[in-house]
């Protein structure tokens, strides 16, 4: 059984990118494990609740088939740190997948493990291909990208079509 860690920021994380990615990989047969920057219990922007399984400073990457960030506002505030960074280093490391929807890409590009890949995220404030650019990475506009081993999405409307790309890319 494949073992998948998603990562929610503690307090506003997007909870249609959680729980559809979530279901997708548990239909598919996935153990779902949760990482957050809080133990305890997480909080969705709609106040939806998640039990966090693991802080990020617990994550051991050796221990999971894939790391995943989910977005929302909160993601960056939150997760956009060297805790993330050192688990996102180790998987490109390990050659396991990884990735991110929403805004959370950004976390993937400032921990420069996107370097030369494509990628896609959220980018309503027109400010993705910039700091894709300063990162190296190829802006693609569309709602998932996958590249190697690295999976993106563009927002909540493409969370199922993102967790179908996870189970994919670990089941080939």
């Amino acid at each position: 059984m494949k073992n998948i860690l998603l990562v929610i920021a503690g307090e506003g994380f997007q909870q249609k990118e959680y729980f559809d990615t979530t279901e997708v990989l548990k239909q598919a047969g996935f153990r779902v494990t949760t990482a957050s920057d809080v133990s305890g219990v997480a909080a969705s922007q709609d106040g939806s609740r998640v039990v966090v399984d693991m802080i990020l400073e617990k994550v051991n990457p050796d221990c999971f088939d894939g790391i995943f960030f989910i977005g929302g506002p909160g993601a960056l505030q939150h997760l956009d740190n060297q805790e993330s960074n050192r688990i996102l280093n180790e998987m490109m490391i390990l050659q396991r997948p990884y990735g991110a929807i929403c805004i959370a890409p950004r976390i993937l590009a400032h921990a420069h493990v996107l370097v030369g890949k494509r990628a896609t995220g959220w980018d309503e404030d027109n400010e993705l291909a910039q700091i894709f650019a300063q990162n190296n990475v190829e802006y693609v506009r569309e709602s998932v990208v996958v590249d190697g081993n690295i999976v993106t999405g563009n927002g909540p409307a493409a969370a199922r079509e993102f967790g179908e790309a996870i189970v994919s890319v670990l089941t080939t």
